[in-house]
């Protein structure tokens, strides 16, 4: 299995701030990922 370059906290982090009012757009250039990518993380159970 593939390694991901974040980790479970930092995905969960970044979640947190986009469902407290943060854009999505904003996360994302922070953590220097495409929105696919967050979006992608954001539906996973």
């Amino acid at each position: 299995m593939k390694k991901t370059r974040f980790t479970e906290t930092q995905i969960v982090k970044a979640i947190q701030e986009h469902e407290n009012g943060r854009k999505a757009e904003d996360v994302c250039r922070d953590l220097g990922i495409s929105t696919a990518a967050f979006s992608f993380y954001a539906e996973c159970p």
